[in-house]
């Protein structure tokens, strides 16, 4: 049998209910959601456990509030393309979004047997390593570590702590088109620095991508993994 304390708490469902709208587009951006009164009488519950739920959007950023007149939608999901060429600055522009790259760290260091098997080199060959959280319009939506093998991309590191678009140091790095070769999505938890990094709940579902871009000749030249957040982001294929 569950044990009672495992049950999801009412205010938390309600979050996750309202959040589930948005992001299937039943609210758009400034739209005025229905009055505590109303979403009370939907989910059976007084308009204390309905206002303690949309605190918990209110602190995501997805709504804001105004004093007498309401709570609007302030955000909703990222519509986020995954084809044969991803770019992240072109994807958000695209979505009316306005991105935004902060590099967590930059270094060098031996590649896994994993990682190698990837990019196509010897395990223990050395790679940049890129860690990095990616915004839109302010809001953290994924965090992310690239690798670039150092023996193919020897000015990447460099070109990195220049620029933090892939793409323009790639092409620094004498790359000057590259292709999304695969694309693997798995969906997890959020670990505690995730969640501290994207402004969620350890715990919080994340959709993992793991990506191999290759070079016009077909060599890898970058393997990525990306956390996005569960509820700011849509990927469409």
């Amino acid at each position: 049998m569950r044990d009672s304390s495992d049950k999801t708490p009412i205010w938390k469902a309600i979050a996750n209910a309202v959040r589930g709208d948005l992001a299937e587009g039943r609210y758009a951006v400034g739209d005025k959601l229905p009055t505590e009164a109303a979403l009370a009488d939907r989910f059976g519950v007084n308009r204390h456990t309905v206002r303690h739920g949309i605190s918990v959007l209110v602190e995501e950023g997805l709504v804001r509030t105004r004093r007498g007149a309401g709570v609007f939608v302030a955000a909703t999901p990222t519509d986020y393309p995954i084809g044969n060429r991803v770019r992240f600055h072109e994807n958000l522009i695209a979505a009316g979004r306005r991105p935004e790259k902060r590099m967590l760290a930059l270094d060098e260091r031996a590649a896994t047997i994993g990682e190698a098997q990837a990019l196509q080199i010897e395990a223990g060959d050395p790679v940049c390593a890129y860690h990095g959280l990616s915004l839109a319009d302010g809001q953290p939506i994924a965090v992310f570590e690239s690798l670039f093998p150092l023996l193919r991309l020897p000015r990447i590191t460099s070109a990195l702590s220049e620029t933090s678009s892939v793409t323009q140091a790639l092409g620094i790095a004498g790359i000057d088109d590259y292709t999304r070769a695969s694309t693997r999505l798995t969906a997890v938890r959020a670990t505690a620095t995730q969640a501290l990094l994207l402004q969620v709940s350890e715990g919080d579902p994340l959709l993992r991508s793991s990506s191999m871009n290759q070079c016009a000749a077909g060599a890898p030249v970058e393997y990525g993994r990306t956390w996005f957040a569960g509820d700011r982001i849509t990927l469409t294929l």
